[in-house]
């Protein structure tokens, strides 16, 4: 993004992503409680945030980690004095502001149920491998699956998950999310609805979008 901060601080018609994405969680009829793991340097900004837009569902606010997946361990950890084994944990981008209500919604069904899933889409284009600088081989879109945010767990399997990744060293052998930890450790991931406009803001078009959408929302909203 070449913005000098990172980009969920990013402000859009005068406020940063990340407040437009948890609000999203905060207007949530079934969510509690919001925990904000936060990069270094930004906590202090993040509860300024969070009073200004009258977050008040944020009960929390952590210093993450160096990677997405150390992010989510101490975001876990920050909450074991507080969750009880069968409370519902969702995990989300800081930097993706378009998560539905009907998402959230299905994640906790689906979670409740299953125990674990992710918001997934079927893939809509044409798929093939990357074979350098072109593709030799299609790849059947219908037997793939897009897997994105939120991911939901019951707090008692993911503590058990990580306990087990942390105790047998695998967390450095995949990239770092926990989706792939479970594929490593043979665990099926149940799917929950999905969206292709729940983007994760990434380039400055995205940045574009998040402002059209503030616009159609507020007007929404005074309709």
């Amino acid at each position: 993004m070449n913005a000098g901060k990172p980009k969920q601080f990013i402000e859009v018609l005068g406020k940063p992503v990340l407040a437009y994405t948890v609000e999203n969680f905060q207007r949530h009829h079934a969510i509690d409680a919001i925990e904000i793991v936060c990069v270094d340097g930004y906590i202090e900004y993040v509860w300024n945030m969070v009073k200004r837009y009258h977050l008040d569902k944020v009960k929390y606010v952590t210093k993450g980690g160096a990677d997405f997946q150390k992010s989510v361990i101490a975001g876990i950890d920050a909450l074991k004095p507080y969750c009880a084994p069968q409370d519902i944990l969702l995990v989300h981008y800081g930097a993706s502001p378009f998560v539905t209500e009907e998402i959230i919604t299905d994640a906790i069904r689906v979670c409740k149920e299953k125990g674990n899933c992710t918001s997934a889409s079927p893939l809509y284009l044409l798929a093939g491998t990357k074979d350098g600088d072109y593709s030799a081989h299609w790849i059947d879109r219908d037997e793939v699956m897009t897997l994105n945010a939120p991911q939901a767990f019951r707090f008692d399997y993911v503590t058990q998950l990580y306990d087990e990744a942390i105790e047998k060293n695998l967390l450095d052998k995949v990239e770092p999310h926990t989706t792939s930890l479970m594929f490593l450790m043979g665990r099926k991931i149940y799917f929950s609805k999905g969206s292709q406009t729940n983007i994760k803001i990434t380039t400055k078009d995205d940045l574009q979008l998040l402002e059209a959408y503030a616009v159609w929302r507020k007007q929404k909203e005074e309709k």
